[in-house]
């Protein structure tokens, strides 16, 4: 019991050092210049940012808190929880940068709130089940390698393809969390999942430019949450309390709508914001 309240300690931690991270980012992302080029060179120019750099501080803390959660709970709970930042960072934004919130918005959130609480109710600490290392490698690496050269060819897909890569960084995760530090660095696997996070971080810089950024952020989490949950109950060994399986069903359903959802009523985007409180 000890060991499963220290992985929801980690989860919560992560969550909210993710939201504080999105909005950081989002505000220096939307403020960066125009001059032609995405992805990486997105990055390059941010680099310079400080509030983007904080940003990505956040977003560093959240990764390695949610990896400490994944060696003990479900992939379908941690990548709900990290998934629910996005609500989180619109709390934040009201509160602080005086973001406006209707009352869908408000509804969105409770249903995202049920679902993680459905999903909290039917998550049996588990360990996971590694996974041979040469098809691993070939379709984590594959589907890593894929995801840059995707995005440049069909950009409006860029969120989704974000959420393919950070979905990577959750299997690999899974399969490595919890051994001994050396052979952390050493395994195969901690790299893809390092070179899938800087991909997913590259794509996700790019759609927080182009487009609305709740929404940009909705579209990745809802993927990484499927792609990730699948894995984790396919191949991963993840287990659901028994009886419960339909908790897991119907919370990832509310978790996923809500991400969505949110994402498609968000209105003001935040360069306006940037604009209004003088921070240009």
């Amino acid at each position: 019991m000890s060991a499963l309240m220290s992985g929801h300690l980690a989860l919560a931690v992560s969550t909210v050092l993710y939201g504080l991270g999105i909005v950081a980012q989002t505000v220096a992302a939307r403020r960066a210049d125009e001059r032609p080029g995405a992805g990486v060179g997105l990055l390059a120019r941010l680099a310079s940012d400080r509030l983007y750099l904080l940003g990505f501080t956040g977003q560093v803390g959240g990764f390695l808190f949610a990896f400490l959660a994944r060696e003990e709970l479900p992939l379908y709970l941690v990548q709900a929880g990290s998934s629910s930042a996005v609500g989180l960072a619109t709390v934040i934004g009201v509160l602080l940068l005086g973001w406006r919130i209707r009352r869908v918005e408000i509804a969105v959130l409770a249903v995202m709130a049920c679902g993680l609480l459905l999903l909290t109710g039917a998550a049996a600490p588990s360990e996971a089940r590694e996974l041979p290392l040469v098809p691993a490698l070939a379709v984590l690496g594959v589907l890593t390698l894929a995801v840059l050269p995707l995005a440049r060819v069909f950009k409006a897909l860029t969120p989704v393809l974000a959420g393919v890569a950070f979905a990577v960084v959750a299997v690999a995760a899974r399969n490595v969390s919890g051994k001994p530090l050396l052979d952390l660095v050493l395994h195969p696997l901690t790299w893809v999942m390092v070179i899938a996070a800087f991909v997913g971080q590259a794509c996700l810089a790019t759609a927080l430019q182009r487009g609305s950024a709740t929404s940009a952020v909705a579209s990745m989490d809802a993927t990484s949450v499927v792609l990730g949950a699948a894995a984790g109950l396919a191949v991963m060994g993840d287990r659901i309390t028994p009886g419960r399986e339909w908790w897991v069903a119907l919370g990832i359903l509310l978790v996923v709508s809500g991400v969505l959802v949110l994402g498609s009523t968000a209105r003001r985007p935040a360069a306006e914001l940037v604009s209004a409180r003088g921070e240009r």
